[in-house]
């Protein structure tokens, strides 16, 4: 052993005052809630949070500080059971957390890279021409935006979904900024609502999908729940949008190269795969969106050997290069690696929380002391002003023992949720940034009333129905 582990461990020793363990021989662990280990762990978390938070104003990537939360956490936790004559304890426990990780990990991944891939095809480029160029009006728009974000995202995450919406938006409404700034409150709630009743739309419910709580089709019983939540606040939203309509320049839809649409069609059949090798082979998801991965693969092969992987020079305005050959490492290169790392950041922080046994003690307050129903409620809200991954993976680690029809409530609070305020959710976040200036944590806020009001309505909704 290395004189600093020496050092760490006598540390650790002279400091800690008599530990607990709990009854089961089987499976010993420490109870640190009320040791000093514990409170360093959950500083460190809310420290490196905080920074999470102010990621715009910082201009530091979220993943940095929960990456370094995490391991500070892990080492902490690695020293107190390895002086108390455990040293695999940690180990065992770090590797579960890991392993949920990594499935979630790939499963995006997939997802990325099949989403760059119809980006660069140009297969939403051409969605956002037509919807510009057809002259709708305000009111048109904000329903077809929003309508489009809530389809979109059940299959597409709800990121891209918003981002691609918001640039509509932007395109044809730039000269009326109170239209933009509704649209993208609508955008927001329609991209959050409409992911909350698919495995695939928002990652809280691929958590609890990956999990088995919850199987494919029993998802769908949150649809109407689901467009209670977008409608009620989109219905009222609506009396305060200006008149008339965007003028509208003259262009040219933009054309999909060749082989997007084809990649639409794997990009469903690899969500057929998916779904098929859990319900039917009765193995993880992720291993099925591989699978996936390798129709992808494949495709490209076939488009850079027919020649197809590149533009006609006479589809390029004059003065621009024609683009490379379609490349799938490209596509799996431009994935969102910041969000991916802070992933792992939160699962590997929450998750040394919980092994330390705060998750336990939330769990005993929360669900025994006020009940499932307003615990639940209470995730959702939660979800508004810390991001819903961690809420909800706190929620899966503790596992409290609570009905379908509850578990069901806290896929549909985790995800809906976030839209009470912009920085609730990654759309919100990302949309304050692509529509600066016109779309505003405050601007948000005004309409948060409204917001709650559909929340609360599809709770409601949820409980009269299922």
């Amino acid at each position: 052993m290395k004189p600093l582990s020496y050092l760490i461990l006598a540390m650790i020793a002279l400091l800690s005052p008599s530990l607990a363990f709990a009854s089961d021989a089987s499976h010993q662990a420490l109870n640190l809630t009320n040791h000093w280990i514990g409170y360093t762990a959950i500083a460190i978390f809310v420290f490196a949070y905080t920074l999470v938070i102010l990621e715009e104003q910082l201009h530091l990537r979220k993943s940095k500080p929960v990456l370094l939360a995490a391991g500070l956490i892990w080492i902490l936790i690695a020293a107190i059971y390895g002086s108390q004559g455990m040293p695999h304890a940690a180990e065992v426990a770090i590797r579960h957390n890991f392993l949920e990780y990594a499935e979630l990990f790939f499963f995006l991944l997939v997802a990325m890279t099949y989403i760059n891939a119809l980006l660069e095809r140009n297969v939403f480029d051409a969605l956002r021409d037509v919807l510009v160029l057809k002259g709708y009006s305000y009111k048109a728009l904000f329903w077809i935006t929003g309508i489009l974000a809530f389809f979109i995202s059940p299959i597409a995450d709800n990121l891209t979904t918003a981002l691609i919406m918001c640039a509509v938006v932007l395109a044809v409404g730039k000269d009326e900024p109170k239209f933009v700034a509704m649209s993208c409150v609508n955008i927001v709630v329609g991209a959050n609502a409409g992911g909350a009743f698919s495995p695939f739309g928002d990652i809280t419910t691929l958590m609890v999908w990956q999990k088995g709580i919850v199987q494919f089709t029993e998802f769908f019983a949150l649809f109407i729940p689901s467009v209670v939540n977008f409608v009620i606040p989109a219905f009222i939203m609506q009396f305060f949008l200006p008149a008339g309509k965007p003028k509208t320049e003259s262009g040219e839809i933009t054309p999909i190269k060749h082989g997007g649409l084809t990649i639409v069609g794997l990009f469903i059949l690899t969500i057929i795969t998916a779904v098929s090798f859990h319900n039917f082979l009765h193995l993880p998801p992720v291993f099925g969106m591989m699978l996936g991965l390798a129709y992808l693969k494949l495709f490209g092969y076939y488009i850079r050997k027919s020649g197809q992987g590149k533009l006609n020079t006479s589809d390029v305005p004059a003065g621009r290069q024609t683009e490379d050959g379609f490349d799938v490492f490209d596509k799996i290169a431009k994935a969102e690696w910041d969000t991916l790392f802070f992933f792992y950041g939160v699962i590997l922080a929450v998750g040394g929380l919980g092994f330390i046994g705060y998750l336990g003690l939330v769990s005993e307050f929360m669900y025994g002391e006020l009940g499932a129903t307003n615990a639940n409620i209470l995730v959702g809200i939660l979800s508004a002003i810390v991001d819903n991954i961690p809420v909800m993976f706190a929620v899966l680690t503790m596992q409290p023992e609570m009905s379908h029809t509850q578990w069901l409530l806290v896929t549909l609070t985790a995800g809906v949720g976030g839209s009470l305020l912009s920085i609730g959710s990654a759309a919100g976040v990302a949309l304050m940034g692509q529509a600066r200036g016109y779309y505003t944590f405050f601007a948000h806020l005004k309409w948060t009333p409204v917001i709650a009001l559909g929340y609360f309505a599809s709770i409601y909704v949820h409980l009269l129905m299922n």
